[in-house]
């Protein structure tokens, strides 16, 4: 992928899609160093899919059968010296949480492209599932967390047009602080 902004957009969606309530995106720069955390509260997986997972032929889809978003982001991140860890659980604490690690100053480090853009397409995409996000670079810190939001909005939906606005400037604002 061409940036880490779809990469996040793509194991988001595997949160959403194993039933995740909540998923939390953490992007920390320090230095040379980016991780990027994507934690979920989904159903899980076994040790086996764990194991698997960054194989880009094993898939859970029906619709084809190789499965690029984790292998790439593993790729992504190992290029440039840096890493990717997968932890998951089935029982009692369900989820999953993916760990890339990546040296920002590698000549293969993949930009971090529009992690607003894929913030607010998760938003839109998954109106009744919640999301936190969360940005430290150079000691400051971009959030959003829809949980908060919902009580302010108490039943307006998330993606509903004026709300997705919203969302875009105040995350745009932060930045620009």
């Amino acid at each position: 992928m061409k940036e880490l902004s779809l990469n996040i957009l793509d194991v988001a969606e595997n949160s959403v899609k194993a039933g995740a309530a909540l998923t939390e995106i953490f992007i920390d720069e320090e230095g040379e160093s980016l991780t990027l955390t994507i934690k979920d509260d989904g159903c899980g997986m076994d040790v086996e899919t764990v194991k698997a997972v960054t194989d880009p032929f094993y898939t859970t889809r029906t619709t084809r059968k190789v499965g690029l978003g984790v292998p790439l982001l593993k790729l992504a991140a190992e290029q440039t010296g840096g890493s990717l860890t997968v932890k998951s659980d089935t029982g009692e604490n369900h989820g999953t949480v993916v760990t890339a690690v990546f040296n920002k100053e590698h000549i293969d480090f993949t930009p971090l492209g529009d992690v607003t853009a894929s913030i607010l397409t998760l938003i839109q995409g998954h109106p009744d599932t919640d999301f936190y996000f969360s940005h430290k670079c150079d000691g400051k810190e971009v959030t959003l967390d829809t949980r908060e939001l919902r009580v302010v909005l108490d039943g307006v939906p998330l993606d509903t047009y004026e709300v997705i606005k919203w969302i875009e400037e105040y995350i745009k604002e932060q930045y620009e602080q």
